[in-house]
């Protein structure tokens, strides 16, 4: 008989973009390691990215409890309202060049809206699962964040009924990149901490992504963390396949923050472009999905705009095509993100196409690439070897090399992960009932 698991996440279908996967990859295969996933998420009405294409995951009866939630998302929507999509993409913090009013909603939604924006989810939550797990009892319990109000609500359900928790870490919280550029008032900064802190140490279990974000939390739980990193599934990569672009393609997928906007690259691009370099008569730079305005304007700057391609969101299963049909794919970093290892860099393992990332070389990101012999990675500033990379890949591109020096990559399997989720399930119940 399959154990049970609730599962409380914000993401999943029809929510479209990488938050969404993690969750739904590990639910289509934990029945395999004798656990029943219970879902608990909203009802899906505010998502701003949708894609249907991902609910083929959810497994046969599986099943999923859908709750109305009220976010503030459309009062802050209206402050913007004369902003185009990929401006808001960087509109939580201050900006200079704002109005009052884009700047007041920004304040309003830092200190009001504690931990996110999803805070009026918190309340309710408990108290509607409480009671439901009266009458529907489950084994154990994971929250998945952010959005980190899911871990407050399963937080709530621990102090009511002692349930075993694991609590998944797919960000950091309080020292994630774009935190210090909230605009934040002491009791505000001083209050997430605190909900951080007690979240850490109520959880039975703690998982998180990578290295660096075990080395911080372990720090402040005072115990183990462990690592279950973002993966692929081998099925969303099988099947029919795929023709490489014709062009010589740098791909970027997924959304692309200004903060992290590679100027060395285009720097680089231009320099090979004054040069006449033969790759200009084939390159193509596509950037799949949501796009921040300095990004759109440095390539303008640069004079690269007329190898631009911007591709709007695309559904998973077309998303997965480009990014297997790309010459090179482009991943960006920022320093003070340098312990985050998103999924993208996982489809990208699992596309086995050639990965440019810029960012910190000593991060975590860089770490699996080197291991992974899946590209190099480069500093924001190296731009002449940022250059001699892109002429070696284009030298191979022009000569139909294969790029196939891949090692490991199948330890990022979703179904490996699911597994390493289930037994650390299996072993926090079974210390949880000999403590109980």
């Amino acid at each position: 008989m399959l154990k049970k698991v609730l599962i409380i996440t914000y993401y999943w279908p029809p929510a479209g973009g990488i938050g969404v996967v993690r969750w739904i990859k590990f639910v289509k295969y934990l029945r395999n390691f004798g656990w029943e996933p219970v879902v608990y998420t909203v009802t899906g009405k505010g998502y701003p990215l949708k894609d249907t294409s991902m609910e083929k995951d959810i497994p046969m009866n599986l099943t999923i409890i859908r709750r109305r939630i009220w976010e503030p998302f459309r009062l802050y929507q209206f402050f913007l309202k004369n902003k185009n999509e990929s401006e808001k993409l960087d509109d939580i913090k201050w900006r200079s060049n704002a109005t009052f009013s884009q700047n007041l909603s920004n304040w309003i939604r830092a200190n009001l809206f504690i931990p996110d924006a999803r805070a009026f989810w918190i309340k309710p939550s408990v108290r509607f699962l409480v009671n439901y797990l009266k009458t529907n009892p489950v084994d154990s319990i994971v929250s998945t964040g952010p959005p980190h109000s899911a871990h407050l609500i399963a937080l709530g359900i621990k102090k009511r009924t002692g349930l075993n928790w694991l609590a998944d870490f797919r960000d950091p919280w309080t020292t994630m990149d774009y935190y210090k550029e909230l605009l934040l008032t002491k009791w505000a900064n001083k209050k997430h901490h605190r909900l951080e802190n007690e979240v850490l140490n109520e959880a039975d279990v703690v998982t998180v992504v990578s290295n660096g974000m075990k080395t911080e939390f372990e720090s402040k739980r005072g115990r183990e963390v462990v690592i279950v990193t973002n993966g692929f599934d081998s099925d969303d990569f099988s099947g029919e396949k795929i023709e490489l672009d014709q062009d010589f393609s740098i791909m970027h997928a997924g959304s692309f923050y200004s903060r992290v906007n590679p100027t060395g690259l285009w720097k680089a691009l231009l320099e090979l472009k004054e040069e006449n370099h033969p790759m200009f008569s084939k390159l193509k730079i596509k950037l799949m999905g949501r796009v921040g305005a300095d990004v759109i304007e440095s390539i303008h700057a640069y004079g690269l705009h007329e190898f631009l391609i911007l591709i709007p969101f695309q559904p998973r299963d077309e998303a997965v095509k480009q990014i297997r049909s790309a010459q090179v794919l482009l991943l960006c970093v920022l320093e003070q993100a340098r312990f985050v290892l998103t999924g993208k860099l996982f489809e990208y393992l699992a596309a086995q196409r050639p990965i440019l990332c810029i960012g910190p070389k000593e991060g975590d990101a860089a770490k699996i690439i080197r291991e992974t012999s899946s590209g190099l990675s480069f500093s924001f500033d190296e731009v002449k070897s940022i250059k001699q990379y892109l002429v070696d890949l284009y030298i191979k591109f022009e000569k139909g090399d294969p790029f196939n020096n891949w090692n490991n990559v199948q330890n990022y399997s979703h179904k490996l992960l699911a597994k390493q989720i289930a037994d650390l399930l299996n072993q926090s119940t079974n210390a949880h009932h000999l403590k109980s």
